[in-house]
């Protein structure tokens, strides 16, 4: 069940030591030809922290992800996902690996001639994570009432809202049980109160399996109520970093346009 933004927003903020860092990027550049997308780009998490990456459309967000996830190979420095480096991971390796971190994409990415169960499964099956027919129904049922959508099961995605279709995108990440997820701009495209009860869910996951986050957003609402610390992403480096509260109060005029 969805959390109510006043006890939201009174919960602890969860913060973990340096030596628990799952995710380390360390000084990464990224170029497309004379585009250069990411220019010597660094950011930490930590074990059940929630980061976002702030910066405007364009700015190389989700190619950050993509390096991160190995779709995309950095052209310099390090990625580290749970300790391993992902530039020296074999194919089979990096499937490994990508078991362990969860991708909410940006369109949701959903099957649409799979129903509602068969998309949940899916990625199961993708990584060869074998369970009998009871176990797949525990499983898909919890990750259901994780998103409350317990009623779903045996829908097509066509005939689920935009905000419904969101839930069941986070329920597949879920299901894997991943210790990272990765929310590519979860809030677009949504109405103003269906992205805010999508915040308040991303929130929620935390608190329930106290994952740790990386969320690529410039929905200054949804960065406020999720973030425990936010990253700058400015001229393809890390500009800026803090709480929301911290950055909000910032008077540099490249920090404050976000915050105004």
């Amino acid at each position: 069940m969805l959390t109510p933004a006043s006890v939201l927003q009174e919960m602890p903020r969860p913060t973990a030591p340096a030596a628990e860092m799952v995710l380390t990027v360390d000084n990464v550049s990224k170029s497309f030809g004379d585009n250069h997308v990411l220019r010597g780009f660094s950011l930490v998490l930590h074990r059940g922290e929630n980061v976002v990456v702030l910066g405007k459309s364009g700015s190389g967000k989700s190619v950050l992800i993509k390096c991160i996830i190995g779709l995309l190979p950095a052209d310099a420095g390090r990625i580290a996902v749970l300790g391993q480096d992902v530039a020296a991971l074999d194919h089979d390796a990096l499937d490994r690996l990508r078991a362990k971190v969860g991708f909410l994409f940006q369109s949701n990415a959903l099957y649409d001639s799979m129903t509602v169960r068969e998309n949940l499964l899916f990625p199961l099956r993708r990584h060869w994570l074998a369970h009998g027919p009871a176990e797949e129904d525990a499983l898909v049922r919890q990750a259901l009432d994780d998103v409350d959508l317990g009623h779903t099961a045996e829908m097509l995605p066509a005939e689920l809202s935009g905000g419904m279709r969101k839930r069941i995108a986070l329920a597949r990440t879920l299901i894997l049980r991943p210790d990272i997820i990765l929310y590519d701009e979860p809030t677009t495209g949504l109405d103003p109160v269906t992205a805010r009860e999508i915040s308040h869910l991303i929130r929620d996951v935390q608190q329930k399996y106290h994952t740790s986050a990386l969320i690529i957003s410039h929905d200054m609402n949804c960065v406020r109520l999720v973030a425990d610390r936010v990253v700058l992403l400015v001229d393809g480096r890390c500009y800026a970093e803090g709480t929301y509260k911290e950055l909000a109060r910032n008077s540099d005029p490249k920090v404050h346009e976000f915050f105004a």
